[in-house]
């Protein structure tokens, strides 16, 4: 079953990959380099430069795009987004299974966003749903058209074998309840037969 809707939900509030306007708008902004370095890149024991950092993120009006930029990027050292690299890690170790349907809505609108392993799937399957050419995906994910092509086609393998059992269950349910097997009309007459084929050969062999 295939449908086509009209998606007119308001763009997500999310920056595209090279858009980096929000950098001047951070907290951080303007401080002196060597003092930047002292508090977001500190050395492992320094505490009190982690907490004057974390001071510093805690009122910044673009900390969530910080984050962001940290997790996509795979950032694995210093603070951003007000969380030390190991306060990241877990975000970064499941990055790849990450699915945010506003990131796929946006990949939809054109907005050129960071897309993880699992939202990359979800717009192959949704771009085949919607009858969109390789061609056209590829150029919206900015993707090599071959390896595109292999995605849709096993996006294809896999709704096809869902439409094919899509309901089944239902439909044998809607027939009543199967009858359970009774031990008294459970007939073992085919296995006398092969019992006596079985001794007549023995016998033969014999």
């Amino acid at each position: 079953m295939r449908y086509k809707t009209t998606n007119d939900s308001p763009a997500p509030d999310l920056r595209g990959i090279a858009d980096h306007s929000w950098h001047t708008r951070g907290s951080c902004h303007g401080m002196d380099p060597a003092r930047a370095d002292k508090l977001f890149f500190h050395t492992p024991r320094d505490h009190q430069a982690v907490a004057e950092a974390k001071r510093t993120c805690a009122t910044c009006p673009v900390k969530k795009d910080c984050f962001n930029y940290a997790v996509d990027n795979q950032v694995r050292y210093g603070i951003w987004g007000g969380l030390t690299d190991k306060e990241r890690q877990p975000w970064l170790a499941n990055l790849s299974k990450r699915l945010d349907y506003d990131r796929v809505r946006a990949a939809f609108q054109g907005r050129d966003v960071h897309l993880s392993t699992a939202e990359r799937s979800t717009v192959i399957h949704h771009a085949y749903l919607r009858g969109w050419s390789p061609e056209r995906v590829a150029y919206l994910l900015s993707a090599d058209l071959d390896w595109i092509r292999d995605l849709m086609r096993e996006a294809a393998h896999v709704i096809e074998d869902r439409d094919r059992y899509w309901g089944l269950d239902e439909a044998d349910d809607a027939g009543g309840e199967r009858p359970k097997d009774d031990e008294s009309t459970i007939s073992d007459g085919p296995r006398r037969l092969q019992t006596h084929a079985l001794i007549a050969s023995l016998g033969k062999a014999a």
